[in-house]
């Protein structure tokens, strides 16, 4: 038993956005989804079994939702709301992600692209500490940075500060040229990149050069209170609980702090405990501390990304390992 479902497409503008270059995101829907699309005139016809229609009916009524909201769709933005479709999740996700949290200094509005950054970025604006604990390509230090971002444009907190542990993955320190600063430089470089992309490099340095953004190791910060600050510790896995305990304590008034990490690449020399996997189990169920886990479904990196980080998952779970 087949059946139809019908779009009507208002015009060549929405259909391009909707259909993709080639037709890219009709192909993707019927790779994954089964239904048969077909334009005819100005209407987009789903065909297929009852299952089929009804899942493709709902992944193209998120997406021409996005289209007419504005949202650019891009291969993965496709893909991702064929996953929620495919997870039983049908409707909602067009109006979550066409949330604008803030806009570049390019005036390119940034909003999240899966639920699990939504989540992130609604527990940010609803607790004083949060941790944002997954894997590589999530979102997490960069969405972290933007909401610091907008805290410091709206006048919230008088400065930002950013840092993270200086913690050697292959390479010695000493070996490398300049001074102390120079030398951890390299590990701050994507604090740096998303407080240009946000800030533009000009005002980001006039920002460093009075103080309103300080960006510096972990270390620097033993013996301080940080008042009136949104405060973003990345890298967080390669804390010891030491470290992880003196960051948090630094917490001043008035302030906020975000702990970004990833459980699965800790680069401390073996035998040493990561302080961000034991404050977890510390932590956990206090008032205004929230933890928010991202998976392989929010990497918004190369699809074969996701691909790669649920390979590693099912290779490290009980009876994973290959003989």
């Amino acid at each position: 038993m087949r059946t139809e479902a019908k779009f009507v497409l208002n015009n060549s503008a929405e259909a391009m956005g909707l259909l993709g270059l080639e037709d890219a995101h009709v192909k993707m829907l019927e790779d994954r989804l089964g239904g048969k699309c077909v334009v005819r005139g100005e209407e987009l016809i789903v065909s297929g079994n009852p299952s089929e229609v009804e899942r493709t009916e709902a992944a193209i009524s998120e997406l021409l939702a996005m289209v007419r909201n504005g949202h650019g769709l891009t291969p993965a933005d496709v893909s991702y709301v064929i996953s929620q479709v495919e997870e039983g999740n049908f409707t909602g996700v067009a109006d979550i992600l066409g949330k604008v949290i803030a806009t570049t200094h390019r005036g390119r509005m940034i909003k999240p692209k899966t639920l699990g950054q939504a989540d992130y970025i609604k527990a940010i604006e609803q607790n004083p500490i949060v941790f944002g604990v997954g894997p590589a390509g999530t979102g997490k230090t960069y969405l972290a940075v933007v909401m610091a971002a907008r805290a410091l444009r709206a006048k919230e907190v008088s400065r930002i500060v950013l840092t993270r542990p200086a913690v050697e993955a292959g390479e010695k320190l000493g070996f490398l040229p300049g001074d102390v600063q120079e030398k951890v430089d390299p590990y701050l470089r994507p604090l740096y990149d998303a407080l240009y992309d946000l800030f533009g490099p000009e005002t980001t340095a006039r920002y460093l050069e009075k103080g309103a953004i300080e960006i510096a190791p972990l270390a620097y910060m033993r013996g301080r209170t940080l008042d009136d600050s949104f405060i973003i510790l990345d890298e967080a896995q390669n804390t010891t609980p030491e470290q992880m305990k003196m960051f948090l304590t630094r917490l001043g008034f008035g302030s906020q702090a975000v702990v970004t990490g990833d459980v699965t690449q800790v680069d401390l020399p073996r035998g040493q405990y990561s302080g961000l996997i034991e404050v977890q189990h510390i932590l956990g169920g206090i008032s205004g501390i929230s933890f928010h886990y991202f998976s392989a479904a929010d990497v918004v990196r190369n699809p074969l990304v996701q691909r790669i980080i649920q390979a590693y998952e099912k290779r490290e779970k009980p009876g994973g390992k290959p003989n």
